[in-house]
Order: structure tokens, then C-alpha cells, then sequence
């Protein structure tokens, strides 16, 4: 038996699991972290509580979630100090996030210092875009100054559905071309090909992309300037706006899925839009990867709004038939991991529940095992 503890700190929560090979043995989140009258003060706090909490007897590893991992990481790691110094190098790529992970890694150090530790990367998983998926078109010398380029999140989801549909449909995961569609409160689309991310929607940031609950995704950069110079909005301002204020948020006043589609069933033309908009983005990605991909034999959906929304499912794939796409509509209304295209489709549509902390856990092992 090989005992795992995962730690996945956000920006405001920490999730763990405990693990008995594949069992789990215990799991919860901390949430409201740092909030007035929330839960701990920090996520250092946070995690000493979830440490002293647990039974950690046979102990084999810590598994740390790292949203960046830049250029530097391409896989797994156990984490030592210059594994630690190299997160802080790229904690101007994520600012939000990997100050967090890190805090997670110095407190399990500390509480359990004879128990090794590795970090998983978001990013990780996206080292196999060719270069032409990764690079954007300016100036290079400048682009390799700053690290600007793609390096794509939601890895670790990614990874763990395309494997997934894989066992799901008893096909060679290295013989499977799949396109999985991370949709959350924050949203990717990934071409698998043959186990490798071959093109991802997010970038450099989480921002770019589909259309997410509260972030914009793709748009015009000319809108940045325009908003400077005409609005005389500053830099952060900007940011703010396209992060938290835009996506499903900025265009119905909502960012749950539930809710725009309940407004928009209603009669809300607002609402009516926001999921237009959404779904156009979707379908987009969807025909664009189909096309780099040359053949795709699934389409998987994931996260929240993948698992759960059936309508987004259905309105997002719609009119794809000459592709051999198609959507059986008794079996999206179902629940679970399943099928929910038509027999004998050309592409097979999956619906799958993504487990992150599961996949962290399954690398950590294999880095422990090596």
C-alpha cells in the first residue's frame, strides 16, 4: 500500500485527499481562506490545520499541485530547495497561484521533513505543443526575454479525462486522438493526440480562450489599448475588468451556468446572449482541433459545467454532423461517465467527471517509484 497526500491550494481554498493507492481514505477543502470572519487567516495556517488533522501513519509522499511551471518543468518533480527557488522564479507568470502552492510546500516540509514531497505542474502536461502551437508572432527576442509564449493550464485534468476516455471506450491511450473540453468556472479545450497535447486554448495566462464565468477570453488586444487611452482606465484596472468582471459575468450579471441558463429559459435576452457567445467560442475550438487533429475518435466533457449542463453539451456540438459529431439526447440527459453520442457515430461524445487530486497523486507515485 502506498499512502498519498494531496494538497491543492487556490488562491482562497485549500483541497486535500489522503490516498491508499487508489482508495481514498480521506478528502475535504478549507475554504474562505484569508477572508474577514472565513476560515484561517493564511494558507499556511490552512495547511498545518489539514496536517494535524489527519492519521499520516505510513506516509509515503506529498503530492503538490503547481499551477507555473514555465519553461523549467515538464514533468513531475521531487522538490528540494532549487525546486523550490525555480517556483519562485516563475511566480511573476502566476502571480495569484503559485505563491499559494508554494506556501502549501514550505508548511509540509516543515510538519513532515522525512517524507518526500513533489510538485505536479498545471503546465506540465502542454510541454508536447509543437513550437508552432507555442509561440506567438512578435518580436522573438523580446518574447524570449519575458517568457511570453503559450504553456496552456488545466493539465492535470486534461491528462487525467484523455486517459479516462481512453479506459472508458477500451482503446490504446497512444493510439487516441481526443479533444477534452475543461469546462468550469475557468475553461480549456485540449487536442490529445495520441496522449499528447498537441494544442491547448489557454496561453500564457488563464485568460485566453474559450469563454469563462468570469474571464473574457480571446479578444482584440487593440481592446486594451482603446480602454487606456480612451477610458484612461489604468493597467490593473484592465486586468480586473477581463479576470473577474467579463465572461459570462460581464455579459448576463451572472457566472454560474445554472443561472444564465435558468435566465435565459425565462426569456432574458441577456442571458440569451452570454450563452450564444459561449457556445459560438466552443464550437470554434472544437472545428479548429478537429482540424490540426486530422482525425479525432472522441470528444470528451469535463468539470462542472461539462459534467452537469447538458444543454451546453448539446447547443455546443450542434450542426457538426458532416463531421460525424452528434449528440443522442437521452443519453446527454443521463449522469455519470458515459457515451452520450448515437451508436455507430464516427466520433464518440464522453461525458467524464475529471479528478485532479487523483491524477497528482498517480504522478506522484510514479516520481516516487522511479
Amino acid at each position: 500500500m502506498t499512502r498519498i497526500l494531496v494538497l491543492n491550494c487556490g488562491s482562497s481554498s485549500v483541497k486535500y485527499r489522503l490516498y491508499d493507492d487508489d482508495e481514498t481514505r480521506d478528502k475535504g477543502t478549507v475554504e474562505r481562506i484569508g477572508e474577514p470572519g472565513g476560515g484561517p487567516a493564511d494558507h499556511e495556517s490552512a495547511v498545518r490545520q489539514i496536517i494535524e488533522g489527519l492519521d499520516l501513519a505510513g506516509l509515503a509522499g506529498v503530492g503538490h499541485r503547481v499551477v507555473h511551471g514555465g519553461r523549467t518543468f515538464s514533468a513531475p518533480v521531487r522538490i528540494d530547495d532549487q525546486v523550490i527557488a525555480a517556483i519562485e522564479a516563475l511566480v511573476p507568470l502566476a502571480p495569484l497561484h503559485n505563491p499559494a502552492n508554494l506556501a502549501g510546500i514550505r508548511v509540509a516540509r516543515e510538519a513532515l521533513p522525512d517524507t518526500p514531497q513533489v510538485a505536479v505542474f498545471d503546465t506540465a502536461f502542454h510541454h508536447t505543443l509543437p513550437e508552432a502551437g507555442a509561440t506567438y508572432a512578435i518580436d522573438r527576442e523580446i518574447a524570449e526575454r519575458y517568457g511570453v509564449r503559450r504553456y496552456g493550464f488545466h493539465g492535470t485534468s486534461h491528462a487525467y479525462v484523455s486517459r479516462r476516455t481512453a479506459e472508458l471506450l477500451d482503446r490504446p491511450y497512444d493510439e487516441l486522438n481526443t479533444i477534452t473540453l475543461h469546462l468550469g468556472n475557468g475553461a480549456s479545450a485540449c487536442a490529445v493526440q495520441g496522449g499528447r497535447s498537441v494544442a491547448t486554448s489557454m496561453g500564457m495566462s488563464p485568460l485566453e480562450g474559450l469563454v469563462m464565468g468570469t474571464r473574457s477570453g480571446d479578444l482584440d488586444p487593440t481592446i486594451i489599448f482603446h480602454l487606456r487611452r480612451e477610458a484612461g482606465m489604468r493597467v490593473d484596472d484592465i486586468d480586473d475588468l477581463l479576470n473577474h468582471r467579463s465572461g459570462l459575468l460581464g455579459l448576463s450579471g451572472v457566472n454560474d451556468m445554472r443561472e444564465v441558463l435558468a435566465r435565459r429559459d425565462a426569456g432574458d435576452p441577456a442571458a440569451a446572449l452570454a450563452f450564444d457567445v459561449y457556445r459560438r467560442r466552443l464550437t470554434g475550438y472544437v472545428g479548429a482541433y478537429y482540424a490540426l487533429l486530422g482525425r479525432v475518435d472522441a470528444i470528451t466533457f469535463t468539470a462542472g459545467v461539462g459534467e452537469h449542463a447538458a444543454p451546453v453539451r448539446a447547443a455546443a456540438l450542434a450542426g457538426l454532423d458532416r463531421l460525424g459529431i452528434a449528440v443522442d439526447p437521452a443519453r446527454n440527459a443521463g449522469s455519470g461517465d458515459r457515451v452520450i453520442s448515437p451508436d455507430g457515430s464516427e466520433v464518440t461524445v464522453c461525458v467524464i467527471a475529471t479528478d485532479e487530486e487523483r491524477e497528482i497523486a498517480r504522478q506522484t507515485r510514479d516520481v516516487l517509484n522511479a
